[in-house]
């Protein structure tokens, strides 16, 4: 753990969590928007693929990657899947996995309810909403290893925090987390 790693911080008391960075920092008003709704919004899957890769090459150099098993994306509801038609967070993932090698560990988790989005959330309402959202499927093909939770943008931590929290109970399992972007931490 890192003190002053902005991102580990948010996860203090909530997860065991062993690393934690994000490629990007969003703020109202910056470029870093556009990105965010080609990716999630405008059906360019590829450039999430893109920016995954892109992310893994930035950090490769540092142990950021040394003794992860898998890669986790935040699933999305099938609902949204269909509305979406893919998953951004998977496509992050496969852009990682390609550059570290890194297997992408998808249908290990799965979101069960269908949420709004938290876009305009309050941060009480966003931790609120998303408890008991997720639920882990194959939890001997996580037992005893560390794995790299996966999502396109953090605000409080509450997505990441509810899909570890749906593997709390399997033995020996460590949490290390990257995203595309944080918003609002100054």
């Amino acid at each position: 753990m890192i003190p002053e790693n902005k991102m580990e911080r948010n996860f203090w008391g909530k997860i065991p969590i062993e690393k934690a960075a994000a490629f990007l920092h969003y703020a109202k008003g910056g470029d870093v928007r556009q990105v965010l709704y080609e990716l999630k919004y405008y059906g360019n899957k590829e450039f999430g693929k893109m920016l995954g890769m892109c992310m893994a090459h930035e950090i490769q150099s540092s142990d950021f990657f040394y003794g992860i098993d898998g890669i986790i994306p935040v699933p999305l509801h099938p609902e949204r899947l269909r509305q979406r038609g893919y998953n951004q967070s998977e496509w992050l993932a496969k852009g990682i996995s390609e550059v570290t090698g890194i297997p992408v560990l998808n249908n290990v988790v799965e979101r069960i309810q269908f949420t709004k989005s938290q876009t305009h959330k309050s941060h009480l309402d966003r931790w609120e909403s998303v408890q008991g959202q997720f639920r882990c499927v194959d939890k001997k093909v996580l037992l005893g290893k560390h794995i790299l939770l996966v999502d396109d943008v953090m605000t409080t931590g509450a997505t990441l925090v509810a899909v570890a929290d749906s593997m709390k109970d399997i033995e020996g399992l460590r949490f290390s987390v990257l995203t595309l972007a944080l918003a609002g931490q100054d």
